[in-house]
């Protein structure tokens, strides 16, 4: 049964399926010798090359699905190529065979926290998918008085500007903050706890900021129903156990139910 070329090279691991859509539209997937094309549909018995590699689908599609838990610490780039060199969350991690390490997600380069990593470009993209609305738990430090009005707001909905584009204009899509919780502090050392169900970029930073406050500190303590261990030092990985991955695995059934 043939499948959308993106969706069998992100079940191969190759990349994320969004990251292979972008391969597919500047030409350099193949195949069997052709340049392949969005909306092109394969097997895993045709010949795939990826910048004139042959890729080994079945040996990849029968690796088992991976998941490793990252503390991101600040400073580091959530990317493999870099013009300024910056250090990179894929420098730290362990070899894997027949496959690279795909990021669930991004944080930036500010940013520190959990951040999910797997062999399953598949899996990457439900994660990620908008409609899963899958939490995202943040701890905020904040600079600046925040007033009730401003919670509110920020709970209500916020317009954002976006470089999205529809019809050729642009537009601006609300966001807003499922839960916020006072975690203490006072004057420049004030914290809060939010919960967003996207991903958007830098979404807690612009939230925040749109009310006239800065954020100086942003630490992502939960993705999910995993949460960022106590003992995991910034920089180090851990791998989900067996079960674990199991159980990430059929959440994302049970939210298309």
């Amino acid at each position: 049964m043939s499948e959308k070329i993106q969706k069998i090279l992100a079940n191969a691991g190759l990349a994320s399926r969004r990251q292979i859509e972008n391969w597919l539209r500047e030409g350099r997937i193949a195949i069997n010798g052709q340049t392949a094309k969005l909306g092109d549909r394969i097997t895993e018995n045709v010949n795939v090359a990826v910048d004139g590699r042959v890729v080994k689908l079945f040996k990849r599609q029968s690796q088992k699905t991976r998941v490793l838990l990252y503390h991101k610490p600040e400073g580091e780039i959530c990317s493999r190529a870099d013009p300024e060199k910056r250090p990179s969350v894929f420098d730290h991690l362990p070899l894997l065979r027949n496959g690279r390490w795909i990021s669930i997600g991004r944080l930036d380069f500010n940013t520190s926290g959990i951040l999910l990593m797997t062999n399953n470009g598949e899996l990457a993209h439900q994660l990620m998918h908008p409609a899963k609305q899958i939490e995202r738990e943040y701890a905020v430090r904040i600079k600046g008085q925040v007033s009730p009005d401003m919670l509110k707001q920020l709970k209500t909905g916020i317009a954002l500007d976006t470089k999205e584009k529809e019809k050729e204009k642009e537009k601006e899509l609300p966001a807003h903050f499922a839960s916020i919780i006072d975690a203490g502090g006072e004057g420049s050392n004030h914290w809060y706890h939010v919960i967003v169900h996207e991903g958007r970029n830098r979404v807690v930073r612009k939230l925040w900021e749109s009310q006239g406050v800065q954020v100086s500190r942003l630490i992502r303590i939960r993705f999910g129903t995993l949460t960022l261990p106590r003992g995991l030092r910034r920089g180090k990985w851990m791998e989900l156990e067996s079960d674990a991955v199991s159980d990430l695995i059929q959440s994302l059934k049970e939210a298309q139910e």
